[in-house]
């Protein structure tokens, strides 16, 4: 194939928007990136680039050559999960003269696209040596052993990456590779990202938003880098606190800290540039959202969103979100991967084709036409570092071996914490630029996991009864190493008739968790209690105890305290099977404690608590 003649910039014009409402001639308001890929690729130079992550050096390729160059193809190589073989191995193929087999070298199909391509690598220093050299063959002379990538199309060569040590394996240092290169670092300044944004958020005037980025610390900007910012303004659409935007880093959420001088951590501005982005946008900031886990991966499925799910092991997160998912995708199963047992192979593999290219397959579930969406469990967890390497493709750029994954909805990773009950957890660590890349990311805490219902209508009066020791008998350490999982195991055990103790957590050396079982034997023999089906059974004598309470004291006395400790801690299920019950006690109890049955609930129960207030008589004026 001859030399492919580059095909001259085209640069439409941007459209009008709430931010820039008279856009740009077209032609102008070009970023340096965009002026620099143009420069390489009409100079026929390779191109390195190094800059901070998120502020948009991967995304300025994925939309400026599409606009500039339409008929020019962008092949993207995310080198930090390459292996030597992905790239070009040697394997037998029939000549097609002789008939023999005879060693070839096969090269990756992308880079026979049959057009003009520009070739992206990215994170180039993340890349093992093996890899290393193969890539220095490619930026030194465009070629890939046997193979001129001029001759297959090729217009351009990049290299992307962020120098920090932090983030990656090495520093490209030999005097050789260097030479061969034109080499520019970057800030977000030099990015096109504002109008990026503004297009997104096209409804909106990002300008105040815009300004109070500029006017933080370099510090602070670079934490709240341009992606991250992009996280937050999409969980502020979606009435979300904007915290969830803020990755969790090493599993703590990263805080917009100044540094003083010497490295020291000056004040903590989290808080207040999140509430001035949320001002600057008319958006909220909410402290929580009801049913926080099924909100979000609603709206991942809504948006295309990847989120992550942190939370501690044995309440829930997996079930409800696998739960979630398939009520979103019409009864669809999600496409479940548990990271300690997924290898390299179980995602994709390189083999060779009859036409003498190397194509990397896909696993069968990834090319299914119909709407998917992943879960990613045990995502700290990797089996090895080349699986984790080929999920990081599929978390930041939805493909999988250069090809995108058909129909993807959503991604939902889900994780522990590295510390739970003041015990390590054995889980890896991450850094920013992989943390960065979910929209979301949540903390989850065990009242977040509806998994109380779920016990209840499996388990029937067995679990409620070990849901009220859990409620009222034990303190707030105990619930903690009392688990939804644990719950259940202790349902089954006292079905078999078989000790209790054993269900609990077991932590060596005959040491069990620490948790008092007594109450829950106690209750378990039928030892008298107060909850609401014993209310219930009695409702005429409590009825009779509110009104007395209420002719004390407009606060209540304990007989108030114990009826609205009931109905708070109680199940939806068990409030509707006892509503004619709830609405004749609701009204006896003072406003303020009945206001807080709506605060922080569930859809379906603030639902259920507007119709129980609707029948509440209206006192005479």
């Amino acid at each position: 194939m001859s030399t492919t003649t580059p095909t001259t910039p085209v640069r439409p014009g941007l459209r009008a928007n709430a931010t820039y409402p008279e856009p740009p001639e077209s032609g102008t308001e070009v970023s340096r990136l965009e002026s620099f890929i143009d420069a390489m690729i009409d100079m026929g130079q390779t191109g390195q680039i190094f800059g901070e992550h998120g502020i948009g050096k991967t995304a300025t390729f994925f939309s400026h050559l599409p606009e500039a160059y339409p008929d020019t193809e962008l092949v993207f190589v995310p080198a930090a999960n390459l292996t030597p073989d992905d790239l070009l191995v040697s394997a037998p193929v029939r000549d097609a003269r002789t008939g023999e087999l005879a060693l070839r070298q096969l090269v990756m199909s992308q880079l026979r696209p049959g057009r003009p391509f520009v070739l992206l690598i990215d994170d180039s220093l993340q890349a093992g040596p093996a890899i290393q050299s193969q890539l220095m063959q490619i930026a030194c002379n465009w070629t890939l052993g046997e193979y001129d990538l001029r001759e297959l199309g090729c217009i351009g060569v990049f290299l992307t990456d962020n120098e920090s040590l932090a983030e990656t394996a090495a520093r490209r240092s030999d005097l050789a590779v260097l030479d061969r290169m034109v080499t520019i670092r970057l800030s977000a300044n030099d990015t096109s990202w504002r109008h990026r944004l503004a297009a997104k958020y096209h409804d909106w005037d990002l300008r105040e938003v815009f300004t109070t980025w500029a006017a933080l610390a370099p510090s602070l900007r670079e934490l709240l880098s341009p992606r991250t910012l992009d996280h937050i303004l999409a969980n502020a659409r979606e009435g979300f606190p904007l915290r969830w935007g803020l990755p969790l880093v090493g599993g703590e959420r990263l805080r917009l800290v100044e540094e003083r001088p010497g490295g020291r951590a000056g004040t903590d501005r989290t808080a207040e540039i999140l509430d001035r982005i949320a001002a600057a946008v008319g958006a909220g900031n909410p402290a929580t959202v009801p049913d926080p886990v099924r909100a979000v991966v609603r709206a991942a499925l809504r948006n295309r969103w990847t989120v992550l799910l942190q939370g501690p092991p044995g309440c829930g997160k997996t079930e409800l979100v696998r739960e979630t998912v398939r009520e979103g995708l019409g009864g669809r199963e999600p496409l479940y991967f548990s990271l300690p047992v997924t290898n390299v192979e179980d995602l994709c593999a390189p083999i060779p084709t009859a036409d003498g290219a190397l194509e990397n397959l896909l696993a069968a579930p990834f090319l299914d036409p119909e709407p998917k969406a992943i879960v990613w469990d045990e995502y700290n967890r990797p089996k090895d570092k080349a699986a984790f390497a080929k999920l990081m493709e599929i978390t930041q750029e939805w493909s999988l071996a250069g090809r995108p994954i058909p129909n993807l909805r959503a991604q939902i990773a889900v994780q522990n914490p590295p510390y739970h009950l003041g015990r390590k957890l054995l889980v890896a660590r991450n850094n920013i630029a992989q943390a960065s890349r979910f929209t979301a990311s949540l903390t989850v805490e065990p009242g977040d996991i509806p998994a109380n219902e779920w016990l209840i209508a499996k388990y029937g009066a067995v679990a409620e009864t070990v849901l009220e020791w859990w409620k009222h008998d034990i303190d707030e350490e105990g619930r903690a190493w009392i688990t939804k999982r644990t719950i259940e195991r202790l349902v089954k055990l006292h079905q078999r008739g078989l000790p209790l103790e054993m269900g609990t957590i077991y932590l060596g050396d005959g040491e069990y968790a620490p948790v008092s079982l007594t109450a829950l034997l106690d209750r378990l023999s039928d030892r008298p209690v107060t909850g609401l089906k014993e209310v219930a059974r009695d409702v005429d004598a409590w009825e009779d105890r509110l009104r007395s309470a209420a002719e004390v004291s407009g606060e209540g006395t304990n007989d108030t305290d114990t009826v609205h400790q009931v109905l708070a801690t109680a199940e939806l299920t068990q409030l509707r099977e006892h509503r004619a019950v709830v609405a004749r006690l609701v009204p006896l109890l003072p406003p303020k404690l009945r206001s807080t049955y709506l605060v922080g609930a569930a859809p379906d129960v603030q639902r259920f608590w507007i119709e129980v207030f609707a029948r509440i008589p209206r006192a005479p004026r």
